[in-house]
């Protein structure tokens, strides 16, 4: 196994995996490698290496490695942090430039021929689950699918204290954002969500969990913005069977709704089923002319066992049932085209159609 230290860590790698052991010993060491403490990087999450000779303090080298899309949660949070503090970062001295160089064209090689890698890897990246995170303000807890606010600290605010918690769905997460302290002393952590503005102050903000530069409170909530960053990337590829009716059994716990990209992609797949099939109109007595209208491989006999004297008939092109539905089926066409679920020929293509059965 080739090993190779630096100024933050020890990298050991052994063609599949690079071991990052952090140096923790020192006051002076990242409070955020002693949460970290090891990480087991897949070679397979690697997309590029960049090695640098001579550009680290004193002519030193640097090693960075570039993940993969939805690979590296830290980055992904951690725009804001210190370069110096990136997890897949080493730095070190020039007379083991020989060495670092070695072990780069290792990782190249072996990058290049891994495959794709899996999607669920990002989580062996982040703290496991149940994750707890204790600030001034509050605590967090996480626990892969909800994330949950509570302001019981000495510096909660008095609005804060008053509402006590806020609990988020994983699934009503868009993304995490991470701020390192300022010239007040706080930094925080905010839970953005689809449809709900975040408050301009993160000190009234209920979507916000501050943390002091006291202790490791700001490298606490980093690996709180990181590990439920990780947790989302690893749901959104979670396969899901098909939405709809037709006695489709939906995986446990999951809740399509309107948030949901599938849940729109599958309305709009239904919508085009619906107009593509033919439709059998029967008139029934005392409809007042109306006519009721069922799919041709639907149950006709409680629309005929209306009236023993109906016969079914075609409805004629034009009629005010006909046409009133036609109408309403454009409109649906419209809203799944705004929202870009249909393309302009699709949309173009069936809005066509529908008319010319009026």
């Amino acid at each position: 196994m080739d090993e190779l230290r630096g100024d933050q860590a020890s990298w050991a790698f052994d063609s599949e995996i690079v071991r990052v052991r952090f140096e923790t010993k020192g006051w002076f060491k990242s409070p955020l490698f002693k949460l970290l403490g090891t990480l087991e990087l897949p070679v397979g999450a690697i997309r590029e290496v960049d090695f640098r000779p001579g550009a680290g303090r004193k002519k030193g080298w640097v090693l960075q490695l570039r993940l993969h899309d939805r690979m590296d949660p830290y980055a992904a949070v951690g725009a804001m942090l210190d370069e110096k503090y990136q997890p897949f970062r080493l730095t070190g001295p020039a007379k083991t430039e020989l060495v670092a160089e070695y072990l780069v064209d290792q990782l190249r090689f072996a990058a290049e021929q891994a495959g794709p890698p899996d999607p669920a890897t990002v989580l062996s990246l982040v703290p496991s689950t149940p994750l707890h995170v204790l600030t001034s303000e509050g605590t967090a807890r996480f626990e892969a699918d909800r994330l949950s606010l509570v302001w019981s600290g000495t510096y909660a605010s008095g609005y804060k204290k008053k509402k006590q918690r806020r609990e988020f769905e994983l699934s009503e997460i868009a993304h995490m954002e991470w701020a390192p302290v300022d010239e007040w002393g706080w930094g925080f952590v905010r839970v953005v969500t689809r449809g709900r503005a975040a408050d301009a102050k993160p000190k009234n903000d209920l979507n916000v969990l501050r943390a002091g530069e006291e202790g490791n409170e700001i490298q606490q909530a980093f690996l709180l913005a990181a590990t439920v960053t990780a947790h989302r990337w690893a749901r959104d590829v979670r396969p899901r069977p098909a939405l709809g009716a037709g006695g489709t059994e939906v995986e446990e716990g999951a809740k399509p709704g309107f948030d949901d990209p599938e849940w729109w992609k599958e309305t709009a797949r239904n919508a085009v089923d619906v107009l593509r099939g033919p439709r059998i109109s029967f008139h029934l007595p005392g409809s007042g002319g109306r006519d009721a209208t069922v799919e041709e491989d639907g149950d006709a006999g409680s629309a005929i066992a209306a009236g023993e004297d109906t016969e079914p008939a075609p409805a004629p092109r034009g009629t005010g049932a006909d046409t009133a539905w036609i109408f309403e089926q454009i409109e649906r066409l419209g809203d799944l085209h705004a929202k870009g679920l249909l393309t302009d020929e699709e949309f173009g293509t069936k809005k066509a159609e529908l008319l010319d059965r009026i």
